[in-house]
């Protein structure tokens, strides 16, 4: 089993404006509402591709209830646990001349509420694997990731980090199973701009050396590298379409390198499966299918 875990789910409230201008009213054009959060996004493509999974986080307020309403309706087991203090966040994504996000800060998580996230990491096995991803609210303590690798080590579990700068770098030491930043998260970490794949492969290796097992870097068009546990590099650029959306792209590719490594138990495929569902969510407006994935694997036999 599969588990994801959204510190701050949300729904995302995506609205197109042809002509936007602040200071006055303007009439939507197109407006759609999705559950969102970084782990959500894995388990939606994961159960597009066929693989169950059960998501947890927190939930509050009638924001809350929606977003699980949303998730089971798309066969997603949603196993959030309540909070009482304000509500999930409703995110605005503002599509006119210019892209504008506002994202809300969502609820209150207190002790009690972290305590009962453990005990459901508890049912977590070695035969299970387990998707930390995105930020945290404010309300919670900077170190929850590195806290929760802590609690489960010896434990053969494997973990996925997808998170940015200390929230990342602080839980290495744990060696977790993949970590993926993109290209600008992996510079931030050092410093450095990073514009190509051989410059992604160097701090990548240094992610290693701190301790990650596999690295997966996604560097939107100009594709992705991995960096395997056992000494592999791979490298394959984008395939070429046009980008409609690239919401949920970095996502779409653990959750397509999941399936590609549970389903072959092979690296170079699980890289293969992760450009490709990260591709396909990034050319249509909503998250990856199976059928986008296939397609786009079949025309793109070159690139790996």
């Amino acid at each position: 089993m599969v588990y994801t875990v959204t510190f701050n789910p949300s729904l995302d409230y995506v609205v197109t404006v042809e002509d936007f201008t602040t200071g006055k009213v303007n009439r939507t054009k197109e407006e759609r509402i999705f559950p969102g959060g970084k782990g959500i996004n894995v388990s939606l493509v994961l159960k597009n591709l066929g693989v169950d999974s059960t998501a947890l986080g927190f939930s509050a307020g009638f924001t809350g209830e929606e977003i699980k309403g949303l998730l089971q309706e798309r066969g997603i087991t949603a196993d959030f646990i309540p909070v009482l203090n304000g509500f999930s966040r409703i995110n605005v994504k503002l599509r006119s001349a210019l892209e504008s996000e506002i994202n809300g800060q969502g609820p209150r998580i207190a002790k009690d509420n972290v305590e009962c996230l453990y005990q459901k990491l508890d049912a977590v096995t070695r035969e299970d694997i387990l998707v930390l991803a995105g930020s945290i609210p404010a309300s919670m303590s900077p170190d929850t990731y590195r806290d929760i690798l802590a609690h489960l080590e010896g434990r053969e579990i494997r973990v996925v980090v997808d998170a940015t700068k200390d929230l990342l770098m602080n839980v290495l030491s744990f060696h977790p199973f993949l970590v993926k930043p993109n290209h600008h998260e992996l510079g931030e970490i050092f410093g450095v701009e990073i514009t190509s794949q051989e410059e992604a492969v160097v701090y990548a290796r240094k992610l290693q050396e701190y301790g990650a097992t596999n690295v997966l870097v996604s560097m939107a068009g100009e594709g992705a590298v991995l960096l395997t546990g056992d000494g592999q590099i791979y490298k394959a650029m984008a395939p070429k379409e046009k980008v409609v959306n690239s919401v949920g792209a970095g996502d779409s590719m653990v959750a397509g390198f999941l399936y590609g490594y549970t389903t072959f138990g092979d690296y170079k495929k699980a890289f293969a499966y992760g450009v490709c569902t990260g591709s396909a969510s990034a050319f249509s407006e909503d998250l990856a299918t199976k059928e986008q994935v296939e397609e786009l694997l079949e025309r793109s036999k070159e690139l790996f």
